[in-house]
């Protein structure tokens, strides 16, 4: 009641005095024309694309004799539907070559950036935007992928498009969008040890559900958010559209600054001290009406892992998979092979995946090998490291980690989404289970019957090396 009393004061102030909440700020900022009581046109600051969604948004242009407006402003890469075989290329995958091939044709033709399968700058594109520095503070960055709200974490506001906003940011380098309501998420506390940032997001879906942000923008705060690195944010944002969320940001601050100085895309000289001291301006203001605040105590979290067949599915690794709950709980654990009351630690799984857009960062790939150090994958566990961009590649093993994994039985692969999504040549058969460090369990998502449970880099580790569902902060032996 206080926050709409706040709102309906907040009305008569006049617009320069009103606080705004930093997703509002941008998005203002952005805004072209009004063009009804809830849409806007937005200016589009950088827009990515990838082999998968891009050729029938290419196709649409070409039919309405429309070609690509700001060709700068885009790049694009090759990551979804290509194989991370050591070794690949463009015909590894055979179901992908054509995708693979027509990106490279409509790059080509357009004078698109790409960043193909060889380059070293190859990779997801949620990761090398991120890396390259496409994504910046204040920006509006767009890509035809649900988890571009990724680059939230940079203070932008970034979000997924289909097919036909794909072509329609080609052609203009705008959008029209119905604008969401913003809501806060405050994580209070600081993470404990073996507790990551993936624990922390999906602690957050598993206390207040997979619609708690539906058509909103979410800004997480709090004293757990500030402490997290660049790409632990990177990790929590990722998952906001798991949330229901259309956007997910977090305010930049030093840690921010610091992670762009140098990147290859991001300001420099002059340009670099200007835009500094704007981004020190994006912060949502004192009394800024947010549509309602959520609030999670974070120093209390421990591991979490999914149990069913949503992101929302989530209790503490060392948990019971619980014995009633959404609507479809029952289908879930079917599908699942699990009971209600079952302990999930002790659970054999048959297959591990490390990677994804989620959490292949270098961050991801040093605490899990730092893990199996010394260590070996169990006998029956196929075991995968799929590093985020050819750049964290090269990174892991100048530092040694591809050993680490290969000399633990870990498969050592290029960059790629790999086995998040199931539609290249890294699958999980049907029945099998996977710990996994992705961001969707759905059923089917890994591939057709696959049985995946969502978990940080260090409990998948602790589950390879296990050769079961364990508890990375629990006295080890193996």
């Amino acid at each position: 009641m206080w926050n709409k009393v706040v709102a309906v004061a907040l009305e008569w102030l006049p617009r320069d005095t009103m606080p705004l909440t930093l997703f509002d700020r941008i998005w203002d900022d952005h805004t072209i024309a009004h063009l009804d009581e809830r849409t806007d046109l937005l200016q589009v600051d950088r827009h990515l694309v990838h082999e998968v969604s891009s050729p029938e948004a290419f196709r649409q242009l070409r039919r309405a004799g429309r070609g690509v407006a700001s060709p700068a402003q885009t790049f694009a890469t090759q990551d979804h539907i290509v194989s991370t075989r050591p070794g690949r290329d463009e015909t590894s995958f055979a179901e992908g070559t054509e995708f693979v091939r027509f990106l490279r044709r409509n790059c080509d033709e357009s004078g698109i950036r790409l960043f193909a399968l060889g380059d070293p700058r190859q990779g997801i594109v949620h990761v090398i935007a991120g890396e390259l520095g496409l994504a910046l503070p204040g920006s509006t960055v767009v890509c035809g992928d649900s988890h571009t709200a990724t680059l939230g974490a940079f203070g932008a506001l970034a979000w997924g498009v289909g097919t036909s906003e794909v072509a329609h940011v080609l052609a203009t380098q705008t959008l029209a969008q119905v604008k969401p309501k913003p809501i806060a998420i405050r994580a209070h506390g600081r993470l404990a040890p073996n507790v990551a940032a993936k624990d922390l997001i999906l602690a957050i879906l598993g206390r207040f559900g997979i619609d708690a942000g539906v058509g909103r923008a979410v800004e997480y705060t709090g004293d757990a958010i500030r402490a997290l690195d660049m790409e632990a944010r990177m990790t929590v944002c990722n998952m906001s559209i798991e949330l229901g969320a259309r956007f997910g940001l977090i305010a930049p601050d030093d840690t921010t600054f610091a992670y762009l100085a140098g990147r290859p895309h991001a300001p420099r000289g002059a340009d670099w001290d200007a835009a500094l001291a704007q981004w020190r301006t994006l912060r949502s203001d004192d009394g800024a009406p947010f549509e309602r605040t959520l609030d999670l105590d974070a120093s209390a979290l421990q591991p979490q892992i999914t149990w069913g067949t949503t992101p929302g599915d989530v209790v503490p690794v060392d948990g019971v998979v619980p014995a009633s709950g959404r609507p479809g709980h029952v289908d879930a654990l079917r599908y699942m092979g699990l009971e209600p009351g079952q302990r999930l630690v002790g659970t054999p799984v048959d297959y591990v995946f490390i990677g994804s857009c989620t959490n292949s960062r270098l961050s991801d790939l040093r605490a899990a090998a730092a893990f199996v150090r010394g260590r070996r994958v169990a006998p029956h566990v196929r075991a995968l490291v799929v590093p985020g961009s050819s750049a964290v590649r090269a990174a892991a093993e100048h530092e040694g980690l591809h050993r680490d994994f290969t000399e633990a039985g870990f498969e050592w692969r290029e960059a790629g989404c790999s086995m998040c999504l199931g539609i290249n040549d890294d699958v999980v058969p049907p029945g099998k289970r996977c710990v996994s460090t992705s961001n969707r369990n759905f059923e089917g998502r890994q591939g057709p019957g696959a049985r995946t449970h969502l978990a940080s880099p260090l409990t998948a580790a602790a589950s390879a090396i296990a050769g079961r569902i364990a508890d990375p902060s629990k006295p080890w032996s193996r």
